[in-house]
């Protein structure tokens, strides 16, 4: 697996296409005003969604980079210190 390129990623990038539609559709429930209660919760399952890729992300790179640089001899604590406030 080369750098920057995960198995987890096409999955991701779908996930994320499909909330940046939702938050398309979302914009257009503000425009139609529509009411505040359908608004919070479509904007709620935008940010699970976001959410959940972004801890997708983080969980396979911990599984994989990290362990990689580990058994390189590299510093992969430092990483995942970094890592730590994205969580």
């Amino acid at each position: 697996m080369s750098e920057g390129i995960h198995r987890s990623h096409p999955a991701i990038v779908k996930r994320l296409k499909r909330a940046q539609g939702h938050l398309a559709a979302v914009l257009s429930m503000f425009e139609a005003h529509r009411p505040c209660v359908d608004l919070a919760q479509q904007l709620h399952a935008v940010e699970s969604a976001i959410s959940s890729a972004k801890r997708e992300l983080i969980h396979d790179h911990i599984e994989h980079c990290l362990t990689d640089t580990a058994e390189a001899g590299g510093n992969s604590l430092a990483e995942l210190k970094q890592l730590a406030k994205y969580l």
